[in-house]
């Protein structure tokens, strides 16, 4: 890790319409960060990788799901092996993390996904008497230039099939509470693998402190991935990765949230998906509450008329559904 530039300013987010906005940060430190070691577990008990400040950035790299690095070359194992955790310096149990996403971008130009459907994306008597049984994995060409991804075996090719990027990370996540270690498969409160279309650059992701420091994870970069991340996987790849952090202290919140210019966001994950549905809808209703000025009916009214659903992933252990509402409809 080096320090490789300081500055001082008064940095005020600009990330939040609502009422409760992040501590101000008097100096931003931007810290370039180089993994020496990667974890295949959400944990408080991993050692810490780098101490950050409320208001630093970070310009950093992750590895693809299966431990490949931007070179190919094998540096950890799957699934999802993470970089950090990063320990976030105030940051204390009842403590919202803020993580704001600004570069996130393939360093590489090979890709990887499986090739057919998932167990959970399809009905079981497809797969058992129609579909293809063997699964198998599709390398993608990926025009770093004019931004496309194309699969390499001959028949996919045939198939004119070729898809423009829309970078993401699979996981953003802190350490769980009730000190538990958790897979890197898996999605829950506390961030992890959520596998969620939306989480490109530009998106500020909150998520709710249960230990001293946070304890930030990221990791599982996607050129791009289709909602529902049917197939399993998506186009996996290692990334060029560049955030910074902000703390809303003495704010407890139950499922990661989500806010971009146009939407606020939840995310809610369990088995099964009505069940994340119910905690997505839960925790978006209690946002517009604490946040926006709205009672439990005249929430209720507005997400009965605006409120808008997406299937994020139905292939990881938990599911997971994204509740959102366009900021156009909030007062």
């Amino acid at each position: 890790m080096r320090l490789i530039t300081l500055r001082m300013a008064l940095h005020i987010s600009a990330w939040f319409v609502c009422a409760t906005v992040p501590t101000l940060s008097i100096a931003q430190t931007t810290h370039e960060f180089d993994a020496t070691a990667y974890y295949n577990t959400f944990s408080f008990d991993h050692p810490v990788a780098l101490r950050i400040s409320p208001g630093d950035r970070v310009v950093t790299k992750t590895i693809d799901a299966r431990g490949g690095d931007e070179n190919g070359s094998q540096v950890a194992r799957g699934p999802n092996p993470q970089i950090g955790p990063f320990y976030i310096e105030g940051a204390e149990p009842g403590d919202v993390l803020v993580v704001k996403l600004e570069k996130i971008e393939p360093n590489r130009d090979t890709a990887f996904s499986s090739s057919v459907l998932a167990p959970y994306a399809a009905d079981p008597a497809f797969l058992r008497y129609e579909a293809l049984h063997e699964q198998q994995t599709e390398i993608w060409e990926l025009d770093l230039v004019g931004r496309m991804a194309r699969p390499t075996t001959a028949a996919s090719r045939e198939q004119g099939i070729e898809i423009p990027f829309r970078p993401m990370l699979g996981c953003v996540a802190v350490a769980p509470p009730r000190k538990e270690a958790v897979s890197t498969a898996t999605p829950g409160e506390f961030g992890g693998n959520l596998d969620y279309f939306g989480m490109v650059a530009g998106v500020a992701v909150m998520l709710p402190v249960s230990e001293p420091g946070a304890l930030l994870f990221i990791g599982d970069g996607h050129a791009r991935q289709g909602e529902g991340e049917v197939v399993g996987n998506a186009l996996e790849v290692s990334m060029d990765v560049e955030f910074s952090v902000e703390l809303i202290k003495d704010k407890e919140i139950g499922w990661p949230r989500i806010e971009t210019d146009e939407y606020i966001i939840v995310l809610g994950s369990a088995r099964p998906l009505l069940q994340a549905l119910q905690h997505a809808t839960t925790e978006l209703q209690r946002w517009l509450m604490s946040d926006y000025g709205y009672d439990e009916r005249g929430s209720s009214l507005l997400m009965g008329h605006v409120l808008e659903y997406e299937v994020v992933q139905v292939v990881d252990p938990h599911f997971t559904i994204a509740a959102k509402i366009r900021k156009g409809f909030l007062q």
